[in-house]
This record gives structure tokens, sequence and C-alpha cells, in this order.
């Protein structure tokens, strides 16, 4: 037996939670087949198959007798990357002609029965059965594929059921209108989709590649480029893929990647991003990212992922409306059978009021109440430079009462400058090359400022024997010629031999400056000190100030000394808990929840366990592995005013489902009402839920202009 695949289809006229549901089910019946994800916001279909038991084909074929069209055959390689669907003219798709049948056969039964008036009911009648059987061989297949109680079996019911009882013009207009209905929901989700596909569009189609051979520039597709390649980004040009600059100097447009509207300037050595725009100076940049892996087709695959995760509301009403359709069916038969069995009520007035209610019991609004807003919501937030990975992550962040801050490269810049170098004993040259030796391959910001200024000094570098060993949160130890060195806090210091008063006073001095100090310890002995600072993000103090006005409790939680911390607290209004090693992080999170939700931002690498451990932690990473693979939402434009830009989009999110499921509830209820009264006609009452869903994705929609607070 063949070991299970991953596999991705994508579906066109898959428009509604129902649509997805009925594919669920019926797939989810074949053989060796498991892990299934279908998402209509994204228009996918993803699962693990055995192929061996269930071939792709049996599945496209299941889906095609759904009444869906599948645009491509399962493959595994249609996991990497993203595609942008062609759409071809609203009455060219299948949906658009359906439209354009029913209404030209109602229209021709409208205009015969006006010259032969004898023949009105059966013209009517013959419109109607032939209108109704594309919608009725949907619910067949969707009932012997699992989903007995689709929105198909409610209207074909409903139709069938008037024209049974001679309102068979009545049954004519409902079909037409549900036909409409539809093709509106397909043109809703389909502007929902192009929010995140037109990302597709910002990648140029070709590029500027120089000869290895070192001739003239040639035009190459980007999908041609390789890494190593060097291509010419001139003036006016989007950068084709992920490089850094290796000659030539300009200001760069990374709004599409990061949100950011001001032009950030790019010189040799810095990173540019696919997508972004070359404003006023000629780039050659070295490509390290293929087009299929680039930034912006790594965000399009995570918003699509995200979009296809569900929220904890949305699992809710799906759970719910798995019940609410065939509760309907039952409240439906009760008007046509209790008033007449139990009151003498009239047959044919009962039976039509059931019908309408049938109509009205329509769960489209409802279902896609959550989804589209949420799909509208991860759409707006990836436009902005916000990355957030699902739904449940998105509706988290607005009921976020706590956000805990890294220090290092979070509020700060997380370049870290030496300031001060003391040394006892030795001179400060020694004391600062030996501790660059210990440092010299740490990741860590402080061991590489220590490092550079070594290098900046021009300081020969001790080399190290077996490498350096890093205790996290405490200290880097290394074997020199003359013995072990160590680099660390005064803390760790202080673990590991007694620190004399001058020792002792000199780290004070330093640390209410608001440095960070590192002890070099030479063995148990003090060689000297290496003071450090970091500078806190221009708008850092603006970010806690936005969180403040929205009540959200701000803390910087970090294993910085206690003076250090709080002389940067002070400076951006936010209160601080100092000294913390990784596990005392954790406690603090877990405190911290004990108030509500909170939110933990950090680097995405030293931060990862408190990242997990909050209800949602968010990277700071300007388009890096680390702000794209890690937490459940990232900063592409390393804002720390982000933050609140993120929260509030999530109350905006959170307020339009509310109101979604306050409009499709409410409008059936009132129809419900005048159903009952007689006061509903089965044309209005299949508006009512054509009405209530174009509304609700017309509200969802409006989340797309959204844009961040400045």
């Amino acid at each position: 037996m063949a070991a299970a695949t991953p596999y991705k289809m994508r579906i066109d006229g898959m428009d509604c939670a129902s649509c997805a549901l009925k594919i669920e089910n019926a797939v989810r019946r074949l053989p060796g087949v498991s892990d299934i994800d279908v998402s209509y916001t994204a228009g996918t279909l993803v699962l693990r198959l055995d192929e061996d038991r269930t071939s792709a084909r049996t599945i496209a074929e299941k889906v095609k007798a759904l009444g869906y069209r599948p645009l491509d055959t399962p493959a595994a390689s249609s996991l990497q990357g993203s595609a942008k669907r062609e759409r071809a003219p609203w009455w060219q798709d299948d949906k658009g002609r359906l439209v354009l049948g029913t209404g030209a056969l109602f229209m021709a039964a409208f205009v015969l029965a006006a010259f032969v008036p004898a023949w009105e009911r059966w013209l009517y009648t013959a419109a109607a059965l032939i209108c109704v059987v594309p919608f009725a061989r949907r619910a067949l297949a969707g009932a012997l594929a699992g989903t007995p109680f689709s929105i198909e079996t409610l209207m074909s019911i409903a139709a069938l059921g008037a024209v049974a009882i001679g309102e068979a013009e009545e049954a004519a207009v409902v079909i037409v209108l549900f036909a409409v209905g539809e093709l509106l929901e397909t043109v809703a989700a389909g502007r929902a989709r192009a929010g995140i596909e037109a990302l597709v569009d910002l990648i140029p189609r070709m590029a500027r590649r120089r000869r290895k051979d070192g001739g003239e520039a040639e035009q190459v597709p980007v999908d041609a480029l390789a890494v190593g390649d060097v291509v010419i980004v001139r003036p006016g040009d989007r950068v084709p893929s992920d490089g850094e600059v290796i000659d030539g100097s300009s200001e760069v447009d990374e709004a599409p990647v990061t949100g950011e509207s001001v032009p950030v300037l790019k010189e040799i050595g810095a990173r540019v991003y696919a997508g972004s725009i070359n404003a006023n100076g000629e780039l050659e940049v070295r490509i390290d990212r293929v087009a299929a892996d680039n930034t912006i087709a790594r965000i399009i695959h995570l918003v699509e992922e995200a979009q296809e995760s569900k929220a904890p509301t949305e699992r809710m009403i799906d759970r719910f409306s798995r019940w609410y359709t065939p509760g309907a069916m039952v409240v439906a038969l009760m008007v046509v059978a209790v008033p007449p069995l139990a009151f003498g009520g009239d047959w044919s007035t009962w039976i039509y009021r059931g019908l309408a209610t049938l109509l009205i019991a329509c769960p489209c609004a409802l279902v896609i109440s959550t989804p589209a807003a949420i799909a509208s919501g991860l759409a707006a937030g990836a436009r902005q430079g916000l990355l957030i990975k699902g739904g449940a992550a998105l509706e988290t962040l607005g009921k976020v009462r706590t956000v805990a801050f890294d220090k290092t490269g979070t509020l700060t810049l997380g370049k870290p400058q030496v300031t001060d170098v003391i040394a006892f004993g030795n001179d400060e040259a020694s004391v600062l090359a030996r501790a660059a030796a210990v440092e010299r391959n740490t990741s860590h910001p402080l061991g590489q400022a220590i490092t550079a200024a070594a290098q900046a000094r021009g300081l020969v570098i001790p080399a190290t024997f077996g490498g350096s060993v890093a205790t996290p949160g405490k200290a880097v130890t290394g074997r020199l010629k003359t013995g072990f060195v160590s680099v660390g806090s005064p803390r760790h210091a202080a673990e590991q031999t007694a620190i004399n008063p001058q020792v002792r006073d000199a780290i004070a001095g330093l640390e209410t400056a608001g440095k960070t100090v590192v002890v070099v310890l030479s063995g148990k002995t003090v060689e000297g000190l290496i003071a450090l600072r970091d500078e806190p993000r221009p708008d850092a103090a603006e970010g806690v100030r936005r969180l403040a006005e929205r009540g959200i409790r701000s803390v910087m939680l970090t294993g910085d000394n206690a003076r250090t911390a709080a002389a940067i607290a002070s400076r951006l209004g936010l209160e601080a808990r100092a000294e913390l090693l990784p596990d005392a992080k954790l406690a603090e999170i877990a405190r911290l929840q004990g108030d509500g939700p909170v939110a933990m931002v950090g680097d995405g690498i030293n931060d990862a366990p408190a990242l997990a451990a909050a209800s949602v932690g968010i990277a700071m990473g300007g388009g890096t592995d680390v702000a794209l693979e890690t937490a459940d939402a990232a900063l592409m434009g390393n804002r720390v005013t982000g933050i609140a830009d993120l929260i509030a989009l999530s109350r905006a999110t959170l307020g339009n489902i509310g109101q979604n499921v306050a409009i499709a509830l409410g409008l059936k209820a009132v129809f419900l009402v005048t159903t009952l009264a007689g006061a509903t006609t089965l044309w209005m009452a299949i508006l009512a839920d054509t009405g209530a869903t174009v509304l609700v994705t017309a509200n969802a929609l409006r989340l797309l202009s959204r844009r961040a607070m400045k």
C-alpha cells in the first residue's frame, strides 16, 4: 500500500460554506482519503490521498458531480507557490449562463402567456420544471454524497411544491432569483480572493539578468532566475525576487511587503524584497531566493493557508448550521400541517406559507457571515504588512488585554553599540579582544556588537579551541590559549565569583545610565566590563501609547538588568520585568494570562517559547524567515505601532462578524413573522435570503478597504 500523499485542488464555483461542506462530506466517503480541509474563501480542497485506493481523477469527478468545476488535477507540486486564476466575464461563467438560461425561459413563458393566456399555467410550469433540473440534480448528488439537507434541497422542494399547488409562476421566479443569488455569491467571493491574488501582480514577469560573460544584461522570465544570478533594477522597476544589493544606491518603496509608505534607502549589503519598487537609482541585486520562494509568494501562500483554517466562531456556526437546516425543514413541515390539522386551516394557504418558510430558512447568509469577514480581515492585514496566520489568531487579537514585549530587537533597534570598556588588570584592548573571541560566532546582538567593536578597532582576536558554549540568559564561555573566558551578565558573574566593591560600583554606574553591562571573566577573575546601549525604535513610544488608548496594558519582559530595563521603560511609558531567564518569562506570561489573553511580541528566535506560550505570538521580522514562519502573526514592517494596527483590525473584524450575524438572523426573523401572517410571497422569501447574503458579503468586503492608522 502506498503512503498517503498531500494533494491540493483548486475548485471553481465553490463560493459559500455550504458548498465547502458538501464537497467535504462527499470526499470524506472515499477510501484512502484523510486530513480533508475545504476552504471556500481560498477556493481549494486540500487532503492526503492514498492513490492505490482512490485516484485523483475520482476526486475530480466527484467534485464535478456536485456541480463544481475542478480547475486542475490534484498534484503534490500544487502545494508549492501561488497562481492567479483567470477570471472570465460573469456571463461566460457556469452560474452566469444558468442565470441567463433560467431568465430566458421565464421571459419566454411570460411573453407566450401574454399571447395565449389559456396556456399560462402550463407555460410557467414547464419553465419551472426545466429550470429546477440543474438544482435538483445537485441536490440529489449532495444527498447521495452525504449532504441531504443542502441549500439546493430546500430550494428544489419549495419550487416543486409551488408547482404542485398551482403557483408555477412564483416557482419560476424563485428559481431565477436563486440563480441570481448564487451568481452574486460567486462575484463577491471572487472579489475577496482577488484581494490576495492581486499580490501576484506585484511580481514583474521579466527581469534584466547580467550575463556570466560580462556582456549586456539580457531579458529573462522571472521564473528562470536562479540563486546567485545578478539582476539590474532600474529606476521605476520592481525588484524581481528577494536578494542583496551588491552595487548602487537608491530609495526603494517596500509598501507591498511591509506596508511602510516611506521609501527606504538601500545601499550595498542591504536586502531587497520581490515586488518592491526602485525609486531613483540603479541597483545591482544578487538573487538569493527563486520566484516560487520569494517573500511575496510566501506571504500569499501563508495567507491562503490562514484562510483555509477556521476561526472558533466559524467552527461554532458550522456546527450550528448542520442542525439548523434539518431543523428548519421540520419547522416548515409544522407550519404546513399544524394549522390545518389543529385549527382547521386551509391546506393550500398553509402549504404556501410552509414553502415560504423553507425558503426563508436557507442558511447561506448565516454560514457566510463569519468566513467572509475573516477572509477580508486577513487580506486587509496582508496589504498593510500585517501577516496573520488564521482566523483563530485574528479573533484572539481583538480580545487581548495585555501585550508583553521583548526588549532587544523588538522595542529597541536590536543593534547595540559598545559604549564603554573598563579593564581591571589588563588593558581595554585585551579585554575587548578576548570577549570578541568568545562571542565571534554568536547570533546574539550583544555578542555581535562586541565582535564588531573589536574589528572596528583593528584588534587581533585570539583563537578559541573547541568553539564557544552558550548558557541561555547567562553567559557564553570559550577556551582560549590562556584558559577559559566567559562573557555574561553581572548576575552570572556573581554566581561564579565574589565581586569586589570597585567592580560593583562600576556596574551600577553604567546600568544607571541605561546601559547593558557584560562581565568578562577569566576563570574566576573579573578581567573587565563592557557596556553597550541599544536605542529604542523611533515608533516604540507611539506604539505603546496607541495600545494604552485602547485600554491595553504593555509590559516589557527582558533578561537585562533592572536598571537598564527601568531606564528604557520610563522613556517608552510601560512596565518592566527585568532579569528574566527564559523559564521566568514563561512564568510571567502565565501570570499575566490570569487577567485575560496576552500577546507576546518578540524577534521570533530567542523568544520562541514565550511566543508559543502566549495567547497569540507576534514576531517582528521585516520579511525574514523568522517573521514568516514563527508565531501567530508577523509585522513585516518592523513597526511597534503595527501591534495597535493588528488589534484594531481584529476588533473591526469581530465587529463585522457581529453585524453580519445580526443581519442574517434579523432579516430571517422579520420575514418569518410576515410569512406566518401571510404577507410574504415565495419570491419575496427567496429574495430575503439572497438579499441577506449580498448584504453580509458586501459588509465583509468593507474590511478590504481598511487602512492602518497613521
